[in-house]
């Protein structure tokens, strides 16, 4: 998406897993390090093995640090890290690594954490996502966007409860109590949960937008919303303190893509097809 509007991207991959790359990327953290090599000299399994990659990383930042300078002036950096959840909120080794070059390289960096959109169609899986950003969030402590990604397959697994902007927006948690409760599983966790919903309600940091990555627009307003997270949306105007404030405090034109229009395009009308299947 970037490359036809004219930006230089150089894409750095932090995920040692990632051994058949579906892109072409300026910097690979295999040129380090290899989690099978890592597996097999460690009799270590692929999560242990992930970790300790992580590890050797930050001890050897150095390494990032002489392979980012070539790009640092006219580049804008995409880094791909693993999606070991683990990673992010129970080890500190990649917030370490984030740390380390944004201090010394003086990075603007944003975090962007996807989530399958179709675990709104189940209200448990949906309050775990929501607990996992938010610890994500906490722990990273970045300029932050949780996006509901794979959005084109929202209802694969089931309808939504609710309407698209319930969850993107995370309206009040307590409409999710009825849902939760009518699985049998989780009837006597139902104190556990409120409590947790409670939490991420107290909090009101956690929101949502959409990605159908074979969609231009969707992409496009993606990478808007990334933009004036991480500053570089400024990057083109002058020094002009108007200017800037301007820009700052200007809404979000792409709200409405957000919730009505996406929900539009990817959800089905119960309405209509309720109505559909009377004509029947």
């Amino acid at each position: 998406m970037c490359f036809p509007c004219g930006r230089k991207v150089a894409v750095v991959n932090l995920d040692p897993a990632n051994d058949a790359l579906p892109y072409e990327c300026a910097i690979n953290i295999e040129d380090l390090i290899k989690l099978s090599d890592v597996m097999s000299e460690h009799s270590l399994g692929p999560n242990g093995g992930l970790v300790y990659c992580m590890d050797y990383l930050e001890k050897n930042i150095d390494w990032l640090e002489e392979k980012l300078k070539p790009f640092i002036e006219d580049h804008y950096l995409l880094f791909d890290f693993p999606g070991q959840v683990e990673l992010f909120f129970l080890h500190s080794n990649a917030r370490s690594v984030i740390n380390k070059l944004i201090k010394k390289m003086d990075l603007r960096l944003t975090a962007v954490h996807l989530i399958d959109a179709h675990l709104c169609c189940d209200p448990g899986k949906y309050v775990s996502a929501l607990l996992l950003s938010l610890s994500t969030m906490l722990h990273l402590e970045l300029p932050h966007i949780n996006v509901l990604s794979k959005i084109d397959l929202i209802e694969n697994y089931g309808n939504l409860a609710f309407n698209l902007d319930f969850y993107t927006d995370v309206q009040d948690l307590s409409y999710l109590q009825y849902h939760l409760e009518q699985d049998p599983r989780s009837a006597k966790y139902r104190k556990l949960t409120k409590e947790l919903c409670d939490v991420i309600d107290d909090f009101g940091l956690v929101n949502f937008s959409t990605l159908d990555i074979q969609d231009k627009e969707s992409v496009g307003n993606l990478v808007k919303l990334i933009d004036k997270s991480n500053g570089y949306i400024f990057s083109s105007i002058d020094s002009s303190a108007v200017e800037f404030s301007k820009i700052a405090a200007a809404p979000l034109d792409w709200d409405y893509y957000r919730t009505a229009e996406v929900q539009e395009k990817y959800m089905k009308d119960d309405e209509f097809a309720q109505l559909t299947s009377r004509m029947q």
